[in-house]
């Protein structure tokens, strides 16, 4: 009977391989259920005799209680990314002046999860996530149930693989049916999925998913006589691995700008989610010349396809009242998924922006996320108007307190001049505490509110006295000692803040985050600050008269300026922490607008440096603009620039220049 297992193994492995990998079915779904059900009969009966590479261990079953640390042996760094064919040409001129011409291979950049996958003497012992590049986490049990993953490979090798997990677009939408008809909640993309389902704990729930995957990277090809990224992935299909079938080694970057075109035009059609393509270059020897920054290898990059647009319903339009009491009027959408979020909300900051879109109630929108990340309505669609729409009609009262609305001179937008406003006093408290001004952790909009509504904090100061009611927040729901002594912690350490992110945490109307930053750089102490005159205002450099005068009427009110002074006797420090700024001739006196998401800093960190070089951000693109400097998925600043022929630098090249 154990010979007879034995069997069963091979043939099952063996048409696993030809169906899963191969795409080649070698033998009926009848056939193959029968061999299955045969062989659990025959391990069930002797569970001693189970192997590890038994196509039944794919079913899952293990629990386990939480993932275990990896470090990986060999960092798995990740890439580059470029947005278009100029970039492109740049990457491949960089390599060209190192006397490398190189051919490529180019590769699909599966939308998944990357993954290690250990193999000794041919059996699988790890699996393991990317995590840091480091240090990533152990997902052995769950890997085991991906059929296309060989437990046991063709040879008794000794090897490391990567590659990425996926799920086919075809399995999301079973899943959601199933899903739908329980009332569960429906998974958001493909690639959400396949990574909410290689991190359960219970491995069972994992196989039930019927995850996919692809092995694109060898790290050591040399140990193993391989000479280029084509051979290497070559042995790794004869060793039993999927390999992606749309690969394609070309002989130039023209070449891959082709298969670049090409695969855009299908993108949609294929049975998985791409967003892009990957460009190596192929000789393992030239790889190692042109070696590798802090973070990437100089021999690869990934071209990133631009950011999708998807259309849904204008509901309705609503109005918000934000801290210094403008009106904002928000777009309310039918919920619909872009680049894997849920979206039901816009902003579409002002009555001018509404009547230049021409939006009504009810219309038809596409929506995208500008630079993938804030959501945005692109245009309405006229076409598919039925003539049931609304027209969009501004208010006139505040929405929280029926004060009549302003529209200031020469201004677009509308103001609830009602300085008590409940809302406007909430938003101001949440504006103190935001990431951008004193930067409190614990301290979001929705505990603002309660700690609002329950009457321990009525203004900026009580803020600094919560420890005054530290029994009384212990004993509310979803607080505890450590939790309330961390967040009391969070308060203390806002203290010692520089000077720049208090002037913008006061709120002064039409004073930024970066304009707080040049004042305060100017100013170096709040006391000189608050005594400047509105001539000595206007002098300095991106502050005109609007901001002067609004800085001169906020202290020439008692209240404003009471503010100030107790948060000094609070021991707020009043004094500019920050760096000078040093001149420097790729930065001064240009101006920088940030795009898309980047990977090495935060946009807030990307700004300060470039001023502290000399330069200036602006949010727009213009013909003002210097330089634009695009990270991930960038938006229509970026076409923009291309449109205007300004310079773009990639976040390599961006941190290359402040080298």
């Amino acid at each position: 009977m154990q010979e007879r297992m034995n069997e069963l193994i091979d043939i099952i492995n063996e048409a696993d391989y030809n169906y899963h990998t191969l795409d080649n079915p070698t033998i009926t779904d009848q056939e193959y259920d029968k061999y299955l059900r045969e062989l659990f009969e025959i391990e069930e009966a002797h569970p001693e005799w189970i192997r590890d590479d038994s196509p039944t261990q794919h079913a899952g079953g293990k629990i386990i209680e939480g993932f275990e640390k990896v470090t990986h042996k060999i960092p798995m760094m990740s890439l580059s990314d470029v947005f278009s064919e100029q970039e492109l040409i740049s990457f491949n001129d960089r390599i060209e002046k190192e006397g490398i011409h190189p051919k490529y291979m180019c590769e699909l950049k599966i939308d998944g999860l990357s993954v290690s996958l250990l193999y000794e003497k041919g059996k699988l012992v790890r699996a393991a996530t990317r995590g840091d590049g480091t240090v990533g986490e152990d997902i052995t049990h769950n890997v085991k149930t991906i059929k296309v993953i060989p437990l046991k490979l063709k040879e008794e090798v000794d090897i490391e693989v990567r590659g990425e997990i996926f799920m086919n677009k075809k399995t999301l939408e079973e899943l959601n049916k199933k899903r739908k008809e329980k009332g569960e909640p429906l998974l958001q993309n493909c690639r959400n999925a396949a990574a909410g389902s290689i991190r359960q704990l219970d491995s069972k729930i994992a196989a039930k998913r019927k995850l996919d995957n692809f092995i694109y990277h060898l790290p050591n090809p040399l140990d193993y006589g391989l000479n280029t990224h084509e051979e290497a992935i070559n042995y790794m299909k004869k060793l039993g691995f999927k390999i992606n079938p749309n690969n394609r080694l070309v002989n130039n970057m023209k070449e891959a700008i082709e298969f670049i075109e090409e695969k855009g035009k299908i993108r949609d059609s294929l049975p998985y989610d791409i967003d892009g393509v990957v460009i190596k270059v192929n000789d393992i020897r030239q790889q190692q010349k042109l070696g590798y920054t802090a973070k990437y290898p100089k021999w690869a990059t990934a071209y990133k396809f631009p950011a999708v647009e998807v259309l849904t319903k204008l509901t309705d339009i609503i109005f918000t009242v934000g801290r210094t009491g403008q009106i904002t009027p928000n777009a309310v959408l039918e919920p619909v998924i872009v680049a894997g979020s849920t979206i039901s909300r816009a902003t579409l900051h002002n009555e001018e922006y509404v009547k230049e879109k021409d939006l009504k109630i009810g219309d038809i929108v596409s929506i995208r996320k500008a630079g993938d990340v804030i959501p945005e309505v692109v245009e309405v669609k006229k076409e598919r108007r039925t003539g049931k729409e609304k027209d969009f009609v501004m208010i006139e009262e505040c929405p929280m307190c029926h004060t009549k609305l302003v529209k200031k001179e020469g201004q677009v937008d509308y103001y609830c001049p009602n300085e008590k406003c409940p809302a406007r006093h909430i938003e101001g408290l949440i504006h103190f505490v935001s990431r951008d001004a004193m930067n409190i952790d614990g301290l979001g909009d929705r505990i603002m509110e309660d700690f609002y509504n329950f009457g321990f904090i009525g203004n900026i100061a009580d803020i600094y006295s919560l420890k005054q009611h530290e029994k009384d927040l212990i004993r509310l729901e979803g607080y505890g000692d450590k939790s309330v002594s961390n967040l009391l912690d969070a308060i203390e350490n806002s203290k010692q803040n520089s000077l720049e992110r208090l002037i913008f945490a006061l709120g002064i109307p039409h004073v930024g985050s970066k304009t707080a930053r040049i004042l305060a750089q100017h100013f170096k102490t709040m006391n000189s600050f608050e005594k400047a005159t509105e001539e000595e205002l206007v002098s300095i450099p991106d502050i005109g008269g609007i901001i002067a005068k609004s800085i001169i009427n906020y202290f020439s009110n008692d209240h404003n300026k009471a503010i100030v002074e107790e948060l000094k006797d609070l021991g707020i420090n009043m004094n500019y922490l920050g760096q000078d700024i040093e001149e420097n001739e790729d930065f001064t006196g240009k101006t920088f607008v940030l795009t898309g998401s980047l990977q090495i800093y935060t946009r807030d960190e990307a700004s300060e440096k470039i001023e502290s070089l000399g330069g200036k951000t602006a949010n727009s693109v213009s013909k003002k603009t210097s330089v634009v400097i695009v990270g991930a998925n960038p938006g229509s600043k970026y076409r923009k620039a291309q449109e205007l022929g300004i310079e773009i630098w990639t976040e390599e090249e961006f941190q290359e220049k402040i080298s």
